[in-house]
């Protein structure tokens, strides 16, 4: 299906294939096909400041599948809201949660309109999942949103999913508050799972990634230790903390745990008590 076809009764989506969008770069990063020009120069540029850019897309690629499938097989959660989720790739939220809990329910949230699109073009004949175009910087607007509420009981333990999405919130558009926000209107007995870009001490590689990804994107936040922690306030870490990504309960013992692909991003998972 191409980028501009309908999708349902809506109205056709119109695409600016000029404007790069952090969904379609992600997917550059994850070798997928529903990127443009633009989308290709942003990470080109990024690659050519830190190479290892794709190694840590598969690390938080491969987080999300261990979180989601202990959350679903070992705690309970059958409800999955994935905030700024990306383009659909290989084995994303609803596959890994239902595989674990069949009867596991995901709305998918992104502000780029080819997710939607993408999206619902495979999840035709899944019920039990949603594609939402809104925007995470309105939480609000995201919770009180009619297919949100269709699919997600907030009466209900609820993981709120923010992966790979707050970095590409600029402080001034207060991602702090809009995690509380979030997490105020989660029930006790909610989860949070997130992760960031996170500066590497005082290395200049990430301080030029970071003006490369603001220069050209618009967005790409790498934030330090401190800052990542700051949006678990008010939540119980689940062990490990907040690590490095393949370093959160591995599936295989990770061997170098030094290096810039494994270090450039960390996580957690928390829940609320």
């Amino acid at each position: 299906m191409s980028p501009e076809s309908e999708v349902g009764p809506e109205s056709a989506v119109v695409l600016d294939d000029g404007v790069p969008t952090a969904a379609r770069v992600y997917d550059v990063m994850l070798d997928g096909k529903d990127n443009f020009a633009a989308d290709r120069q942003v990470a080109e540029a990024s690659l050519a400041v830190m190479p290892e850019l794709k190694e840590v897309a598969l690390h938080n690629r491969a987080m999300l599948h261990r979180v989601v499938r202990h959350l679903a097989a070992e705690r309970g959660i059958t409800q999955f809201l994935d905030l700024g989720s990306g383009l659909p790739t290989a084995r994303n939220t609803h596959e890994v949660a239902q595989e674990a809990a069949p009867d596991a329910r995901v709305v998918y949230v992104d502000v780029d309109p080819l997710v939607r699109v993408q999206g619902r073009a495979l999840l035709r004949s899944d019920t039990n999942t949603r594609v939402v175009t809104a925007d995470v910087r309105a939480p609000e607007q995201v919770l009180a949103h009619p297919e949100v509420r269709q699919l997600i009981d907030f009466g209900r333990p609820v993981c709120v999913m923010l992966v790979g999405i707050l970095h590409h919130l600029l402080d001034e558009e207060d991602p702090g508050g809009i995690v509380a926000a979030l997490r105020d209107a989660a029930p006790i007995g909610s989860y949070f799972f997130i992760t960031n870009f996170t500066r590497l001490g005082d290395s200049p590689q990430s301080a030029e990634l970071e003006r490369v990804l603001l220069s050209q994107l618009g967005t790409g936040r790498v934030r330090t230790p401190a800052e990542l922690a700051a949006f678990f306030d008010g939540l119980e870490l689940l062990p490990p903390g907040i690590v490095p990504l393949p370093l959160w309960r591995p599936d295989t013992a990770v061997t170098d745990a030094t290096t810039v692909g494994v270090r450039f991003m960390t996580g957690g998972v928390a829940v609320k008590g």
